[in-house]
């Protein structure tokens, strides 16, 4: 089985931090390349990190993002307060911008995007975020055919070690343990999507989109 040598946007966010940890721990994994705004304060012998002051202008780094088999797509914002457009600039936009960057670098590549429950796949529904999300899916499945995954993320267990963690999640850590001992369809560790996207890209998955509970047997495989 190739090692995986992944690229990992949201580094500094709470998903992506989970994430990145656990690639740097797997064995499965070869090496690491971080791109973000800042830096994500992770030093490690697998790890290389770039900085970016432009999502929308890569050209600078082209060259860095060539011989990677694997990325991890952990960037987003959130639709609160934020006007349509820009929300659609910021998730859609972006994330294709950067996808096809490396999908002209690097074709046999598997993208995990981290998308969330609610998701719109038909594009059709009431809410825009969710109607966004979709659009976002469905064209990283097109552009990596049988190789793009969508990441349906619900209630995450936050980790105390981890310096990202959304406050909100602070306050409600103790409907975890409540949340996954009645169902497995709600609530996952950070660990587990991590693993999931790692065995995604050394394994594959029979689904292209990933509701919670899927994410959970995939981390185990």
């Amino acid at each position: 089985m190739e090692k995986v040598r992944a690229v990992v946007t949201g580094a500094t966010g709470m998903v992506g931090e989970g994430v990145l940890h656990e690639c740097l721990r797997n064995e499965a994994v070869e090496k690491v390349l971080v791109v973000g705004r800042r830096a994500c304060g992770v030093e490690h012998a697998k790890l290389r990190e770039i900085i970016v002051t432009d999502f929308f202008d890569l050209a600078p780094i082209e060259n860095e993002l060539r011989g990677w088999n694997a990325c991890f797509f952990c960037l987003g914002v959130s639709s609160l307060g934020m006007s349509a457009d820009e929300y659609k600039r910021l998730t859609y936009d972006l994330t294709m911008n950067f996808a096809e960057t490396l999908a002209m670098k690097n074709p046999d590549m598997t993208f995990c995007y981290v998308s969330g429950q609610g998701t719109d796949s038909t594009e059709k529904g009431r809410l825009a975020w969710a109607r966004v999300k979709g659009k976002t899916e469905n064209d990283l499945m097109k552009l990596f055919p049988q190789r793009a995954y969508g990441f349906r993320i619900g209630f995450l267990k936050p980790e105390k070690e981890y310096k990202n963690t959304l406050s909100f999640y602070k306050f409600v850590d103790w409907l975890y343990p409540i949340v996954r001992a009645v169902t497995d369809k709600y609530a996952s560790t950070l660990g587990e999507v991590g693993r999931a996207m790692i065995n995604a890209a050394a394994k594959g998955y029979e689904k292209p989109v990933l509701e919670v509970e899927d994410i959970i047997e995939l981390s185990k495989r």
